[in-house]
């Protein structure tokens, strides 16, 4: 818990607030929230409900909050349509980015990023945007498909555009160029990655330090790679097989590893990384197809991982040594987040919510309950705690619920 309190200490002297989620899996993509207060148990018929949101477009993209606005994302007619809410649930500004997904499953993917002033988002096709936080206006646009010759996975791209310093870590996943960083002011070039040469995976990059050297990682089509923040250059590369090349999972690290969840055979790989001056090196630490999550993500708290298995189970294992601490049903197959002791997790077929407690001893649901019918499609969305509050998406519908402990 310390570590919570230090990371909520170290976001406010940087200027953020411990109560934003400015950006996909919250403001350190580790998806645990410093919030305390929270409800320990809900009303058997679920927290009460805020509000809705209707109007927002399908889509599976969950929510960033900063800033006193709620962005999400969804196809609308032809469009990819960015949509600012205020706390209360009520639109302020609607802005396109390049044409709506029209892959198999079709919705938007990529959760918008705030950065102070600026929101940046990804579209299935390549469209990166810059837009006014606060107003939705245009300040600068680029196809990172089209200038890097990159190319999509199967169902496009999904990732969530990562902003460190003055860089925006983006994956255009050509046969020349892997990784980019664009220039977040004016979405200028400053670095390319080569030496990658596979298409791009599904997930989104995280930020990490490790034997003094800053490095990025993401998930490629069949691999996990760790690219240098100055440079570009490539320092390592894991290989990582998924079914349907489906490497969806967002990296976790502790050093000196990183932990990756996939559907097999690559299932969940942790990755055990080593350096020599520069030199970053990577080796597999252990692999198990115990845990092999699809895209509802893991999370990696105090020593374990967290996550749902495809085959429905809720799963938990040892960090350091792969082994299962437990494995429960709960709601059924789906996503998770983390907040103030507890796992908050939802189900993708029928959206029904568990409250659980965080702990390698089992999986224990204390309350549970299911969102109101009228959304198409999986929920797919990944589930926010963001001031007090417990934001859910399915399809066009977006729910706020009040889980703050009175």
């Amino acid at each position: 818990m310390r570590g919570f309190i230090l990371g909520a200490a170290l976001l406010a002297a940087a200027g953020g607030s411990a109560t934003d989620w400015p950006q996909f899996h919250g403001p350190r993509r580790d998806n645990l929230s410093v919030e305390t207060g929270l409800l320990k148990q809900w009303p058997a018929e679920g927290p009460k409900l805020l509000w809705t949101a209707k109007g927002i477009g399908h889509g599976f993209a969950t929510v960033a909050v900063a800033g006193g606005l709620v962005y999400t994302t969804g196809n609308i007619g032809p469009d990819t349509v960015i949509t600012a809410l205020d706390l209360e649930g009520k639109p302020q500004w609607t802005a396109r980015n390049g044409p709506a997904d029209k892959h198999d499953r079709p919705g938007t993917r990529s959760t918008p990023t705030v950065d102070g002033e600026r929101l940046y988002h990804e579209g299935s096709v390549g469209d990166v945007v810059c837009l006014e936080a606060k107003t939705g206006k245009v300040l600068w646009s680029v196809n990172i498909l089209k200038k890097f010759g990159g190319r999509t996975p199967t169902w496009g791209l999904a990732e969530s555009p990562l902003v460190d310093g003055n860089r925006l870590i983006c994956t255009p996943g050509g046969p020349e160029i892997g990784l980019v960083a664009l220039d977040k002011m004016t979405g200028e070039t400053l670095w390319t990655c080569k030496g990658t040469t596979e298409k791009p995976g599904y997930a989104s990059p995280i930020a990490i330090e490790f034997g003094g050297v800053r490095q990025y990682v993401t998930m490629l089509q069949k691999s996990v790679v760790g690219v240098r923040a100055d440079t570009g250059k490539l320092l390592w590369q894991a290989h990582h097989l998924a079914f349907a090349d489906e490497t969806v999972s967002t990296p976790r690290f502790h050093a000196p590893f990183v932990v990756v969840s996939t559907l097999g055979p690559g299932g969940t790989q942790c990755i055990e990384l080593s350096s020599e001056g520069d030199a970053i090196t990577a080796k597999k630490a252990w692999q198990t197809n115990v845990l092999n999550n699809h895209h509802g993500g893991v999370l990696l708290l105090d020593g374990y991982v967290y996550g749902s298995n495809v085959g429905r189970k809720w799963v938990c294992l040892d960090l350091k040594t792969g082994k299962m601490a437990h494995a429960g049903d709960g709601v059924g197959k789906g996503s998770l987040t983390y907040a103030d002791g507890m796992l908050y997790t939802y189900a993708e077929d029928g959206g029904e919510v568990g409250l659980v407690k965080a702990t390698p001893q089992g999986h224990d649901v204390v309350s549970r309950f299911r969102i109101p019918k009228g959304g198409a499609g999986p929920c797919w969305a990944h589930p926010v705690v963001c001031g007090g509050r417990l934001y859910l998406r399915h399809g066009d519908f977006l729910y706020c619920y009040d889980i703050q402990a009175k």
